[in-house]
């Protein structure tokens, strides 16, 4: 048998720095991103760790010259050339080096590639491995990074890994997940709920670094959440809460994980604003983190004066007009508006924005029947709406002639009691949502829970009814639509007119009804028309306003009005009474409303709404999850999501349909192509029912008449 040749490795020595020249043959020419002064501050902390490999320079006459070009280490040799014109090092310092033969007969390109190519960089674990053993040995994050020439924040992450569970860490070692999947669970310290998401997600499609962080942040609340703004950090920590914190990415401020700390914290500071509220003198004062949409129909409100603003603070107001307007003035031709000025203009308008909300007063002899209710507002700032009296609040008028029978009204001071003293009833609200049952029901499709329906025709109703009052034109239709079925089909009776919108109440509602898009268009809306009215100054002096309205006015403020009475709710029929709705009854509603919205356009995605665990996909049945996953997604995300349980399908379906345009049934249009025809020929409103089907129409009133006369 052949022996094998022995490999001889080169020999090491120490060469005087002066003896050194950088090889022209070094593959490292790009300086960009090479730092020499950190490495020259490492070798003076440290000693040169790693030796440079040389070779004798030839003289022409083929002897050594006695001094050795640098093929592999140039950034070493460039750290200590900087060394030693710093005068740190002597020009004569020994520098250990590895030296080969002139006649190697590898070339010296070639060594100068290897060293530079077969480097293998750290694995972050060790790396997190090696600061954590400084750290126990004593260094603080600020030394190591100062010792690695790293950013504080770099150590803290790599420290932060400590947090992971170990069987996690042997599972990243091994490549079983990348880097980012491993940082996203340093969002959590519990390692029995990491262990869970891994096994929950590793098999899965969706294991993104996104989707970990969410899951293991479900029960816990945002920092953005307008309850945890309202009470404020430094509150609920001072209290003994712990905020989780995303050292990898932005998180908004972090994760409060003490969701109940935090609701009872917010309502002990909601009564105390409460309290002071109720100082001002109300009868009674309502207080909850947030309040349903519509809570104050039904309520009269007080009109009450606003404050008039004194000499000084118009005359801020004034210089702060006219600073903006200077602003805005010496910037007009910048494309982009340096960030302090742009600073600054918001500043400025939230300044004059507060300006506008000037507080009201009220006449004390009202004040002491009426209420407010005291709440959160959606940016986390304290909601204040005074001066609402409650229907059996109403001063009660005493017939003119009636005997007096020495009685005192409800709401009238006995003697001797002074209104200064009365002391408000103050209830603390909580947000009671009926929550569907969990349990899954098997595999088939059932119709959708009844409450759910509801929520989401209260959805569609609220969103129709900005869509109505934003066409004027279709407003008059169904107006007229409105006036002439009563004259022509129905007989009225009782009073001189009887034309009226009755405000239609949601009594069930999904939770985020009232931030929705539709509400706050319609809210503002309100506002915008309330703020302009004469209210208060007579009915003479309203009815003069509106008759000098010019003619797009007047049809915009018919459709705000009309679109109150907007009702394209489901509710319950009711076979075996007169009261409630006939099923012929709601059928024609839903009908009507289909009508109406087409011929608005209306479109629920563009009206905000979107499926989510809270408002859809976790109150049905999985096979109801999966039916809308395959209708919006396709049916390989079906496929994908499949085997989960009902709650992490749930989760899962809610990101695989987000920016799909999908809609639960209740809120799709009966006829898509019908409706976009509609939609965009203003011309071809659809006319009357009664116009075009009168026989239909006829006999389905006359069925309504004998369901009415069959349950009377």
């Amino acid at each position: 048998m052949t022996n094998m040749q022995k490999i001889t490795l080169a020999s090491s020595r120490d060469i005087p720095f002066h003896n050194l020249v950088l090889s022209q043959s070094n593959v490292r020419r790009v300086k960009a991103g090479i730092s020499v002064d950190e490495l020259a501050e490492s070798i003076a902390r440290r000693g040169l760790i790693q030796s440079l490999h040389v070779r004798p320079v030839i003289g022409e006459d083929g002897a050594e010259t006695g001094k050795f070009e640098v093929p592999a280490g140039g950034r070493r040799y460039r750290a200590l050339e900087l060394l030693v014109k710093q005068k740190r090092l002597a020009k004569s310092a020994p520098v250990p080096c590895i030296v080969s033969a002139a006649n190697d007969s590898v070339l010296i390109d070639e060594v100068s590639l290897a060293e530079n190519i077969e480097r293998a960089p750290l694995h972050p674990l060790d790396q997190f491995r090696a600061f954590q053993a400084m750290r126990e040995k004593g260094m603080t994050e600020e030394a190591i990074a100062a010792a690695f020439f790293v950013d504080v924040k770099v150590v803290k992450q790599r420290l932060r890994l400590v947090t992971v569970a170990p069987a996690l860490l042997d599972v990243y070692a091994e490549d079983g997940m990348t880097l980012e999947q491993l940082m996203a669970f340093t969002i959590s310290g519990d390692h029995i709920r990491q262990a869970q998401v891994w096994e929950a997600v590793k098999n899965s499609w969706s294991k993104e670094p996104y989707q970990i962080r969410r899951m293991l942040t479900e029960t816990a609340v945002r920092a953005s959440d307008k309850r945890a703004r309202f009470l404020g950090l430094e509150a609920y920590e001072a209290a003994g809460g712990f905020v989780l914190r995303d050292l990898f990415q932005q998180d908004d401020g972090g994760w409060l994980q003490d969701p109940v700390l935090l609701e009872r914290l917010v309502g002990e500071k909601l009564k105390v604003e409460a309290e002071t509220i109720a100082a001002e003198g109300w009868k009674w004062i309502e207080v909850a983190a947030g309040f349903p949409y519509g809570h104050t129909m039904g309520l009269r409100e007080l009109l009450g004066t606003t404050v008039d603003l004194t000499d000084e603070e118009r005359a801020t107001r004034e210089a702060l007009r006219d600073e903006y307007g200077r602003l805005e003035a010496e910037y007009a031709e910048a494309d982009d508006l340096p960030e302090d000025v742009d600073q600054r203009l918001g500043e400025i308008e939230r300044m004059l924005g507060a300006f506008d909300s000037r507080p009201m007063t009220f006449d004390p002899e009202q004040v002491g029947r009426a209420g407010a209710f005291v709440s959160i507002d959606s940016d986390g700032s304290l909601l204040v709406e005074r001066g609402f009296v409650r229907q059996e609040d109403e001063q009660r008028a005493v017939p003119a002639g009636a005997p007096s029978s020495g009685a005192v009204e409800d709401d009238a001071p006995m003697e001797g009691d002074r209104s200064d003293t009365r002391v408000a009833v103050i209830n603390m609200a909580g947000e009671n949502r009926g929550q569907e049952d969990d349990e899954d029901e098997g595999d088939a499709i059932k119709p959708l829970p009844e409450r759910l329906v509801i929520e989401l025709t209260a959805h569609r109703t609220l969103a129709l009814r900005d869509a109505v009052a934003n066409n004027p034109r279709i407003a008059m239709t169904a107006l007229l639509h409105k006036l002439v079925t009563d004259c022509f089909v129905s007989c009225a009776s009782g009073a001189a007119l009887e034309t009226a919108v009755r405000h239609i109440h949601l009594p069930i509602q999904a939770a985020d009804l009232a931030d929705s898009l539709p509400a706050q268009n319609i809210d503002a809306r309100h506002a915008g028309w309330r703020a302009d009215m004469p209210l208060g100054q007579g009915d003479d002096v309203l009815w003069d306003w509106l008759h000098a309205l010019d003619e797009a006015s007047r049809q915009a403020l018919l459709a705000h009005c009309l679109s109150f009475g907007v009702n394209a709710l489901y509710e319950r029929p009711n076979p075996y009474s007169g009261m409630g709705i006939s099923q012929h009854g709601l059928d024609r509603r839903l009908r009507e409303a289909d009508r109406l919205a087409r011929t608005t356009q209306l479109d629920l995605v563009e009206a905000g709404w979107k499926p989510t665990v809270a408002n859809y996909l976790g109150r049905v049945t999985k096979s109801r999850i999966l039916e809308a996953v395959g209708e919006g997604a396709g049916a390989q995300a079906v496929e994908l999501i499949a085997h989960l349980k009902k709650g992490d399908m749930a989760r899962e379906a809610e990101r695989l349909l987000g920016g799909s345009g999908w809609l639960p049934e209740p809120l799709r249009q009966d006829d898509p192509d019908l409706g976009n025809h509609a939609a965009t020929e203003d011309a071809a409103v659809e006319l009357p029912a009664f116009l075009t089907e009168d026989d239909e129409v006829a006999a389905d009133d006359e069925e309504e008449r004998q369901h009415l006369i069959a349950a009377e």
